[in-house]
């Protein structure tokens, strides 16, 4: 499936990289762990993964070029014979896009879940400020017409 940003180029800067995004999107998306996104202030996010039996010492994660990458991984199989096995315990990798300015502040293991935190940190250089408009001296000056006389 291929998307048409044209309409969206011709009155954007900078949105390229958008499609670019699209295009690297994976086909498949894997749903282990389940996770959340929500929006708990006004600049502030929570990203929560469902990673029952997994401890601090099995999860690693990296920020890299804009992209958060959570993977988890148990050291060995639990010891013993199942009759049903209904809580996953295999490794994973998930990948959450983050968006400019965009900074993971920590993460806690809570009654399994994950909870990482992210806030959105925009610097003094990206915020709006107004620009002066000045008028150089040169532009201030009056030009006299030339005096026509009126001979009679």
């Amino acid at each position: 499936m291929t998307y048409d940003f044209a309409p969206l180029f011709r009155t954007a800067v900078g949105f390229d990289r958008l499609a670019r995004l699209v295009d690297t999107l994976p086909q498949e998306v894997a749903s282990y762990p389940p996770y959340n996104i929500e929006k708990i202030g006004e600049d502030s996010y929570r990203v929560s993964l469902a990673v029952a039996g997994f401890g601090p010492e099995n999860i690693e994660l990296t920020v890299k070029d804009n992209a958060l990458l959570v993977s988890g991984n148990l050291a060995e199989e639990a010891k013993g014979e199942f009759l049903h096995r209904g809580i996953a315990a295999r490794a994973f990798q998930r990948r959450f896009v983050l968006a400019e300015h965009m900074v993971v502040e920590g993460a806690e293991l809570v009654n399994g879940l994950l909870n990482i935190s992210v806030r959105h940190v925009v610097p003094e250089s990206a915020k709006p400020r107004r620009i002066e408009i000045t008028v150089p001296k040169t532009a201030n000056q009056t030009i006299d017409a030339p005096q026509l006389s009126h001979a009679a």
